[in-house]
């Protein structure tokens, strides 16, 4: 039995498997922990703050990366909070930020998206994303991040975002950064390559109707890397991501596909497997989960994941035997979905 590696969603590959074992296993399906508690108005929240621009034609791509954030949370029915364009609210921006972060559930399955667009400063000790008023740092970010145990996604857009990766990078975290350092410090194009990428069928990488996180990050790293060439200049940006809260990051040409090919630090997964995970806009298969059982399911992908890896120092019966653990509750997990109480 081999796991496929580009799964369509991964489970495509995994379910009919999985199904096939829980109908051969003796009397019947197993108990399975009941997620219809999950309130039905949790949902996604995505949450953009837009940075000064300093000069007009700035302003209009960052209003642009905006408006198609936009449109992706209004599809995906997401609670949409925009910070920095056409607001005569008497806080500041950094300060509405903060509070809109305050107001936020800190726990539960929902995911929260933070979405940096602008310019960025780096003074050598200090990355900051530059607001209309106060700025705020990596430091004072993390700092307000700290309470959320929740799915949550940081992508910074701007120019110098690199600190920010360590500082906000941790458990069920994905963390974006258009650059690779603090000195990168000129206007970012991956910022508004990454918005178009957002319903843009060629990002879709795995070709199961939606497209992650991860597969938008490789889709605007790689069309980054085309525009520098295609303009025969050198570039001075490059992306990063990080998923596994070590804190370092991988670039996009350390994938193959949508699977890093280095090992990360200190037994920890590669980067890239919860990125593939989050989605924005859902589509197929992932619509019919309530927001508790999918997030059961993505354990499971990432224990499957985990047990991957140590399949060589496993016994083969050993390494079977665990994988079938996991594959029955995963088809548990879309076989409760289909009852109607698990969408109460």
């Amino acid at each position: 039995m081999n796991i496929p590696g580009s799964r369509r969603r991964f489970w495509i590959g995994l379910r009919g498997v999985a199904f096939g074992v829980l109908a051969a296993l003796a009397g019947g399906a197993l108990p399975v922990e009941s997620w219809a508690q999950e309130a039905a108005t949790e949902r996604t929240t995505l949450i953009l703050v837009v940075g000064a621009a300093g000069d007009e034609e700035f302003g209009r791509a960052f209003q642009e990366s905006a408006r198609r954030w936009e449109q992706a949370g209004t599809n995906a029915g997401a609670r949409l909070i925009t910070i920095g364009v056409g607001s005569n609210a008497p806080a500041s921006d950094r300060e509405r930020f903060q509070q809109a972060l305050a107001q936020e559930s800190k726990d539960g399955t929902a995911e929260l998206w933070l979405v940096l667009i602008g310019h960025g400063t780096f003074d050598g000790r200090e990355a900051k994303l530059n607001l209309v008023g106060a700025d705020i740092s990596a430091t004072e970010l993390a700092e307000w991040v700290k309470p959320f145990h929740r799915p949550m996604a940081v992508i910074n857009t701007a120019s110098a975002s690199a600190p920010f990766l360590a500082k906000l990078s941790g458990t069920n975290r994905i963390i974006i950064t258009a650059t690779r350092s603090g000195h990168e410090v000129n206007f970012t194009r991956f910022g508004g390559l990454l918005s178009g990428t957002l319903a843009d069928p060629g990002a879709d990488l795995d070709k199961d109707g939606q497209t992650s996180l991860l597969e938008a990050f490789l889709a605007a790293a790689r069309r980054t890397a085309e525009f520098y060439e295609g303009e025969d200049r050198l570039a001075t940006e490059h992306a990063l991501i990080d998923d596994n809260g070590d804190g370092l990051g991988t670039p996009p040409e350390w994938f193959r596909g949508v699977r890093a090919i280095k090992r990360a630090k200190d037994g920890a997964l590669p980067d890239g497997l919860r990125a593939h995970q989050f989605h924005l806009v859902r589509r197929g298969g992932d619509t019919a989960l309530p927001g508790a059982l999918r997030a059961r399911r993505d354990e499971l992908e990432l224990a499957v994941a985990r047990l991957r890896d140590m399949k060589n120092s496993l016994e083969a019966a050993e390494y079977y035997r665990r994988l079938e653990v996991l594959l029955v509750e995963m088809a548990q997990c879309y076989e409760r979905a289909e009852k109607p109480e698990a969408r109460r």
